[in-house]
């Protein structure tokens, strides 16, 4: 049977440093992300749907993301519209990785995990997470985002604490070599059999 184990938390909690941590041990690895890109991308089993909902955001039979960036910020009722295309077809992606799975324990990269219900779908839940202050600088540090769109960023997501307080494990990313160790112990204790808050 295969622990589905999963992985999630706010903008720049250090997730995807987390999942390849995971995948260094040996875990292979469903990224809901990597899977949004396909989609988007020319050929992508989204862009029928979204050439006929949003036309002015597909660019060269590819989804542009700063056009659709530009029409959720003019029209924030689009992104349900959205939303409806594309959770539909991540959620059939994971479910094809996961029937695939012959490894004993999957990791299930989802940014949006409790947003979108898909905790439901695993045995474990790992909840990444920084001080505020390091997660403001880590996401200004990119250089895309303005401090006021940041704010705006962070206030429309679930708050961390309440993440945290839904988390089997929590893994604080602030150092690589702490964030390892947890990875490290939270394995441990799956292959024991006796994974525990």
């Amino acid at each position: 049977m295969t622990y589905r184990l999963g992985l999630t938390g706010s903008i720049a909690m250090g997730k995807s440093t987390t999942a390849a941590l995971f995948a260094a041990e040996g875990v292979p690895v469903w990224d809901a992300d990597a899977t949004v890109h396909r989609l988007y991308a020319a050929g992508g089993a989204a862009i029928p749907a979204l050439s006929a909902l949003f036309p002015d955001v597909i660019d060269l039979g590819a989804v542009s993301r700063p056009a659709l960036r530009a029409r959720l910020a003019a029209d924030p009722a689009a992104l349900d519209r959205l939303q409806a295309v594309i959770h539909p077809l991540v959620a059939a992606d994971r479910a094809r990785f996961v029937a695939a799975a012959s490894a004993p324990i999957i990791l299930l990269d989802i940014p949006l995990l409790f947003e979108t219900g898909a905790e439901r779908d695993c045995d474990g839940v790992v909840v990444v997470t920084a001080a505020p202050q390091v997660q403001r600088d880590r996401l200004l540090s990119r250089g895309q985002m303005t401090a006021a769109e940041v704010a705006m960023l962070l206030a429309r997501q679930m708050p961390d604490a309440d993440k945290q307080a839904r988390a089997t494990w929590v893994i604080d990313t602030t150092t690589l070599d702490a964030a390892r160790a947890a990875v490290r112990m939270i394995l441990a204790t799956i292959r024991k059999g006796q994974p525990d808050a």
